[in-house]
């Protein structure tokens, strides 16, 4: 159940993420639609194609749908308000990526995958559903560019596997996980830390 709800809030961020994203692009209300699906589920999907866990988990499960569909009409209902609690689409991505890296990561450890190979998991699970909005809205994904974002998924991976080594309770190695990948983008973002670029202003 605990990490049931953690994808369900997982689902939510990303398909306002989704949402906040169509609507800034002027798109009617099916491409708004749209666009919060594939934010919320993209990386999942891919996820489970990759370790052949098919029927993927939204085909199986109606629960995903109808939570993409509530949180598409509530982020409608109140976008106005909703603008005033993040930048650039910031804080709903943050809490997303956060999310899905330790669903990522869980699924990994239930087909015995190794550590580094659980980390590859979490990272795409919380990264390319972006991906696939970024590209559907004609911009650069955020991947691709020099922000810190696959890497602070990385980071909450190791982050996790090294907590799991501490005699505490199994939930606190996860909820440690989703706490490090959000603040380490929380701090890049803050004192504007990014990657090295290969190329010369």
């Amino acid at each position: 159940m605990f990490y049931l709800i953690i994808d369900i809030l997982g689902t939510i961020a990303f398909a306002i993420s989704g949402v906040m994203v169509a609507m800034d692009k002027k798109l009617d209300l099916f491409g708004v639609f749209i666009i919060a699906f594939v934010t919320s589920v993209g990386g999942g999907t891919l996820r489970d194609l990759l370790i052949g866990n098919t029927p993927v988990a939204w085909l199986k499960d109606p629960t995903f749908l109808i939570t993409i569909l509530s949180a598409v009409v509530i982020a409608i209902v109140f976008r106005n308000k909703l603008k005033y609690l993040r930048k650039s689409l910031f804080l709903f991505d943050t809490i997303g990526i956060g999310l899905y890296t330790m669903v990522g990561i869980q699924k990994g450890l239930l087909i015995g995958l190794s550590p580094i190979m659980c980390i590859g998991l979490g990272t795409i699970t919380a990264s390319f559903g972006g991906v696939i909005r970024d590209i559907l809205c004609n911009e650069i994904p955020v991947i691709f560019r020099k922000e810190i974002y696959a890497t602070a998924c990385i980071l909450g991976g190791v982050g996790y596997f090294l907590l799991r080594k501490l005699p505490i309770t199994d939930a606190y190695p996860y909820v440690g996980g989703i706490i490090i990948v959000i603040g380490i983008r929380l701090l890049a973002v803050w004192f504007k830390i990014a990657l090295p670029s290969i190329y010369k202003n």
